[in-house]
């Protein structure tokens, strides 16, 4: 059973910085890309960042460019997100989801909390 796990998330002021770990197990996950969503209170799920299975191509969104940085360790099964320079607006709950092209987003961890204070 494939099992994604969450951590790091917690509460910092602007202008911080938090690492977001995700551990995925069930299976051998170097043939999967690995991603991370947030769904602020009251909006739709969005689409943060992604890393293809290679490690050779990344995807953020534009409101993170510059600012987060996603990495993994397929040794660990395991998909980072660090996040410097964080803002108020980056307050959500964060997902950590894999998939196998042409498949979808089809597996999703718990989330993790992250607020970040003026």
């Amino acid at each position: 059973q494939v099992q994604l796990v969450e951590s790091g998330g917690g509460l910092v002021r602007a202008g911080g910085s938090l690492r977001l770990s995700c551990a995925a197990s069930g299976r051998t996950f170097s043939s999967y890309d690995m991603g991370w969503f947030r769904q602020a209170p009251g909006k739709e799920r969005e689409f943060v960042a992604a890393l293809s299975w290679s490690g050779s191509s990344t995807n953020y969104a534009d409101s993170v460019k510059g600012r987060f940085t996603i990495s993994r360790d397929n040794a660990k099964n395991t998909v980072y997100l660090q996040m410097n320079s964080l803002k108020p607006e980056d307050t959500a709950v964060y997902y950590c989801a894999v998939r196998r092209l042409p498949l979808p987003w089809d597996y999703w961890g718990q989330g993790t909390q992250v607020t970040v204070s003026s």
